[in-house]
């Protein structure tokens, strides 16, 4: 069968093998200063040469206080250039493109002392309690999210994914249930975007890199943030050119309980993506091809964001080509042991 799936798409100027993309998922190994290690490249090599159309790299830091773990990797120095270069050296040689998500840990960061958050609200009792930034404060950090940007162009990449999930930085701006500022950055929807979009902005005065931003569709909790409330977001995003919004949900409040099955989090991308227009990237629990085959099929979004399911398998793509009964190319040294 001729599927979706495997289709080439079209994502801003860059053109991808196919709808498969490699999620970002911290790997807990850089070095204590954010570096690279032979881990990484030879990780995130794999998953290309398994055949995904792009891979984006963990959430990498744009400054050592915005790091969710000392492991996690940086792009807060010219020093973390070279070794970022050789991953997306190894990804794009495979036929992937490269991308890598820019992120601040915010409330969550564990090295920060203390960590930073819109308003002076914890997490929870396993987090330190966070310091409310400034004005001139989050002035800084839009500068260090500009900074890494164009470390990262430096170092090769196609696009830059900007992490506003998951209860970091970026979500807990976006969300009412951590975000009770009074000034500019606090109070309306229109206010708490504000951060996000001028970082947006901020970029792209330097750089013309792709960007895609990841959400957190749903606090799923009480007055938390629905799909329905980012559509003024995802218009927003539109107008700036941003080529695609990653539906992910959850984890800015810790008493949030959502109902999770296989593509729980897909309706919140088909939501978006028909009321906007905006390409979407649904993501979790995604683990058939069949499933990822129908929500393409069916619309409800772009391309499909594969996790843990690369982590168990590097190779999901010919696997999944096989069972759809369709052909993907290998790479001229698998060829002699081609999956049926």
């Amino acid at each position: 069968m001729k599927t979706k799936l495997f289709e080439a798409i079209q994502i801003g100027g860059l053109q991808f093998r196919n709808r498969v993309i490699m999620a970002p998922m911290c790997m807990y190994s850089a070095k204590e200063d954010g570096l690279v290690t032979d881990w990484h490249i030879t990780h995130y090599a794999s998953r290309a040469v398994g055949g995904v159309g792009g891979v984006i790299l963990e959430a990498t830091a744009v400054t050592p206080d915005g790091r969710i773990s000392a492991g996690d990797l940086g792009v807060w120095s010219d020093d973390h250039i070279d070794g970022l270069r050789r991953i997306a050296d190894q990804v794009k040689a495979a036929g992937a493109k490269a991308g890598i998500q820019l992120a601040h840990a915010g409330r969550k960061s564990t090295t920060a002392k203390p960590p930073v958050a819109p308003s002076a609200i914890g997490f929870d009792d396993s987090y330190d309690h966070p310091h409310e930034l400034t004005a001139e404060e989050i002035d800084v950090i839009k500068q260090q999210f500009v900074e890494a940007a164009l470390r990262v162009e430096q170092a090769g990449y196609d696009f830059i994914e900007l992490h506003g999930a998951h209860g970091y930085l970026i979500n807990t701006f976006l969300s009412p249930l951590s975000n009770k500022r009074q000034d500019q950055y606090g109070g309306s929807m229109e206010n708490r975007m504000r951060f996000l979009l001028e970082i947006i902005d901020a970029i792209q005065e330097k750089s013309d890199l792709s960007l895609w931003v990841r959400i957190s569709a749903a606090d799923h909790a009480p007055g938390g943030m629905t799909a329905a409330d980012y559509i003024p977001l995802a218009e927003e995003l539109l107008k700036r050119n941003i080529d695609l919004l990653d539906c992910s949900s959850g984890a800015v409040v810790a008493n949030a309980v959502p109902e999770v099955y296989p593509g729980y989090q897909v309706p919140y991308a088909a939501e978006i993506k028909q009321a906007t227009g905006i390409k979407t990237g649904a993501v979790g629990l995604i683990t058939t091809a069949t499933l990822a085959e129908e929500i393409i099929r069916s619309e409800r979004a772009d391309v499909i964001l594969l996790a843990r399911e690369l982590l168990r398998q590097p190779y999901w793509v010919y696997h999944a080509a096989a069972e759809l009964k369709d052909e993907v190319s290998l790479p001229k040294q698998y060829e002699r042991a081609p999956i049926r």
